[in-house]
């Protein structure tokens, strides 16, 4: 009988969330589970030291018996899981209004703290969040309800969608311009409102948008 790898696991509880078109966050809710039960801060140890974290017996247990899904059908869903090997990974999801809240982001502009959510995303690099738009305040290049993938590990180019943070707790969404050793040029996303000029000291990071669930 083969053996279960902990990789095949959390993307069985992926693929399970995924036939429900719920979040991991979500469906642990609808079991009555911590809504970071199968969050992928939970998948790995916090000390950094890459120790594999499985999902407790009564977990699953409240998992199937929520979804209505046997445990033969799981066991299915973990072979699938393996042969498939799916690129799509969890990240880190909060609304873009909270974004310019203390205690989410490190300096780096790293996402930190347990009040994030998640959402299944390409695997496009570590460090990845995801920021879901409300309202219409950046129509019409994103719409309410639009997902930016943001990596705060790659530089940011003149040219690229970005999203920038002061140290002011500010969170603006716009196009990078003109860096130079002093300012940071913000332009508009749409093209018709002004050019925003900041102080390289009143920035706190920029990250670069690299994908958009719409």
């Amino acid at each position: 009988m083969a053996t279960l790898s902990h990789g095949e696991i959390w993307r069985a509880i992926d693929a399970l969330a995924e036939r429900f078109a719920m979040t991991p966050s979500a469906m642990a809710r609808m079991a009555g589970l911590d809504p970071t039960a199968f969050n992928r801060s939970k998948r790995g140890s916090s000390d950094g030291g890459g120790h594999a974290r499985w999902p407790s017996t009564e977990s699953l247990a409240k998992l199937l018996e929520a979804t209505g899904v046997n445990f033969s059908e799981f066991a299915a869903l973990t072979e699938q899981a393996s042969a498939r090997a799916s690129p799509v990974r969890g990240a880190p999801l909060i609304g873009l209004a909270q974004a310019g809240q203390e205690g989410f982001f490190d300096a780096a502009g790293m996402p930190v703290g347990e009040g994030w959510d998640e959402v299944a995303a390409p695997d496009l690099g570590e460090g990845l969040f995801a920021l879901e738009v409300a309202g219409q305040a950046l129509a019409p290049v994103y719409r309410d309800g639009d997902r930016l993938l943001v990596s705060p590990t790659e530089e940011p180019r003149r040219g690229d969608r970005v999203v920038a943070r002061t140290n002011g707790g500010e969170v603006l969404v716009r196009e990078l311009g003109r860096v130079t050793a002093r300012t940071v040029e913000l332009l508009d996303l749409a093209g018709a409102g002004e050019p925003r000029l900041l102080s390289r000291d009143e920035v706190a990071w920029i990250a670069r948008i690299v994908w958009v669930s719409q």
